[in-house]
């Protein structure tokens, strides 16, 4: 996948089929448009084209307000591993501004879709909109179509279990534990990526080597605190375990891991971990006697469950 951090690097691309948007979790129904953009690529003789975001728009507009304390199901890394894997051909990641974020939705479709990139085809997924204000959306870009050369379609609301899918509503089962709904709706496993460190932790009544997993994005999103289980895939191949979703003394969540094989920290070692199930609830790792038997018996359950 190429990464592009500007239209002009971009204007190359062959027969581009393109679609905007946060993409933050890479969920089922952004899947659904990125099946469709490479279908129509094929089709064009063309390549899938996703032009994204950064910061979150709403960082940048509602900084006092709704975004303020919004968090995000994917760090930058994580959404580009994802993007990756499901098949995009090109990303293009613009910087998002007060300024850029005056650009009317026609400016949009003029001066970049058709005057840089000169998209063949432009992909909306449900309910999208765009520009200043929000103003642009399917019904203007089906309008603008023949005057900049470019075709439009639009892909259906996703549901699942009869709810339509958002990235609010993952956020907030992710945020409450929920991590099975939440991968429901992923359509994958929700993930965190990192390094492990070095965790200063001892039980005597239970043998257990912790490590710390330092996120690299402050927005990122975790889940409640509790047991989970997880497997794991690094450099030098897959393992399993479990991960604790600690809250500190400063009300901050942290995310310390278990190996079940293999090196048991695995300590500076890059590392993607795939959230499974919440095995329990919040634990004080202070309270020696209660952790270790939760811990045990979470390890026990969660060696049943994965393999």
């Amino acid at each position: 996948m190429n990464i592009f951090r500007s239209f002009e690097e971009a204007c190359g691309i062959r027969n581009p089929v393109v679609t905007t948007g946060s993409f933050d979790g890479v969920h089922i129904g952004h899947k659904t448009i990125l099946q469709r953009l490479k279908m129509l690529s094929a089709k064009y003789d063309g390549e899938s084209v996703l032009i994204t975001f950064d910061p979150h728009p709403r960082k940048v507009l509602y900084p006092e307000t709704a975004g303020k304390n919004l968090k995000l199901i994917n760090s930058q890394e994580e959404k580009l591993e994802l993007l990756s894997e499901a098949g995009l051909d090109n990303i293009i990641i613009i910087e998002f501004t007060r300024d850029f974020a005056r650009t009317t939705s026609e400016e949009f479709v003029r001066d970049y879709l058709h005057g840089i990139l000169h998209a063949k085809v432009v992909v909306a997924g449900f309910n999208h909109h765009f520009g200043f204000n929000q103003e642009g959306d399917y019904k203007q870009l089906w309008a603008l179509r023949e005057k900049y050369s470019f075709e439009a379609e639009e892909i259906p609301e996703q549901e699942v279990m009869h709810e339509t899918v958002s990235s609010t509503k993952i956020r907030q089962a992710i945020s409450e534990g929920y991590i099975q709904k939440a991968n429901a709706y992923l359509d994958h496993y929700y993930i965190v990526m990192g390094k492990s460190e070095r965790y200063a932790y001892r039980n005597n009544f239970y043998e257990i080597n912790l490590a710390k997993i330092p996120l690299t994005e402050e927005c990122k999103l975790l889940p409640a605190p509790g047991i989970y289980a997880v497997s794991l895939k690094t450099v030098t191949g897959n393992s399993r375990g479990m991960v604790i979703i600690n809250e500190t003394s400063e009300g901050e969540k942290e995310v310390l891991l278990n190996l079940f094989e293999g090196d048991p920290a695995s300590y500076g070692r890059e590392l993607i971990i795939f959230f499974h199930k919440r095995i329990h609830g919040s634990i004080d790792l202070s309270n020696q006697p209660e952790s270790a038997r939760w811990l045990k018996a979470a390890k026990t359950e969660i060696g049943e469950l994965i393999y």
